[in-house]
């Protein structure tokens, strides 16, 4: 699993009303090897349902912002590009989106969307092609759309968009310390035995 997990893209949502639609997109980023979740939850307080997650919050790392300009500036700060997903911009197709660059895709509270600060600080817009009168999908649902489409065609490109050997050591022994059971006594023992 860890060989097909990457941090070229990651995910963030922002003040996401809905528990299960974090949750689920949570779940979404397990599914397409996205390694970290990063939630604003400015307004609105928020706990991962785990049902919902299936498990998931034991494999991504979920990182909580109190502000969505502390969360750009970090995602910035690591490289991405901010991406916000909507379909009211002059925003890119997703199938003419370029995947060779790493991207942080933002969305929003289900009903509003994403807020001002967001569009206007965006270095990218991105939209789903949609047919019908709906102008819009939950927050989950375009989330799986958005990462499959772009993880499949970050796959069959040059890019290195795999985790580093360090990366993958850490998220191992993180993984490992969420599944077995008496983790933190076996490494109590461990740095005894070995002081």
């Amino acid at each position: 699993m860890l060989a097909e997990r990457t941090r070229h893209f990651t995910v963030a949502t922002e003040d996401v009303f809905q528990m299960h639609n974090t949750s689920a997109v949570m779940r979404t980023c397990d599914v397409f090897g996205i390694q970290d979740l990063n939630v604003v939850e400015e307004q609105l307080g928020k706990r991962v349902d785990s049902e919902i997650a299936m498990g998931a919050q034991k494999w991504v790392d979920f990182n909580r912002f109190s502000s969505v300009k502390t969360c750009m500036a970090d995602l910035k700060d690591k490289g991405y590009r901010i991406i916000a997903t909507t379909p009211h911009k002059d925003a890119t197709y997703l199938d003419d989106f370029d995947v060779t660059q790493k991207a942080a895709f933002f969305f929003g509270k289900e009903r509003d969307g994403l807020s001002d600060y967001v569009l206007d600080n965006a270095d990218g817009f991105l939209k789903i092609p949609m047919y019908g009168f709906t102008e819009s999908l939950n927050i989950s649902v375009s989330a799986a759309i958005i990462l499959q489409s772009s993880v499949t065609r970050l796959k069959t490109t040059n890019i290195d968009w795999r985790l580093s050997e360090e990366e993958k050591f850490g998220i191992e022994m993180n993984w490992l310390q969420k599944t077995i059971k008496s983790s933190s006594d076996i490494i109590t023992r461990f740095r005894l035995q070995n002081q």
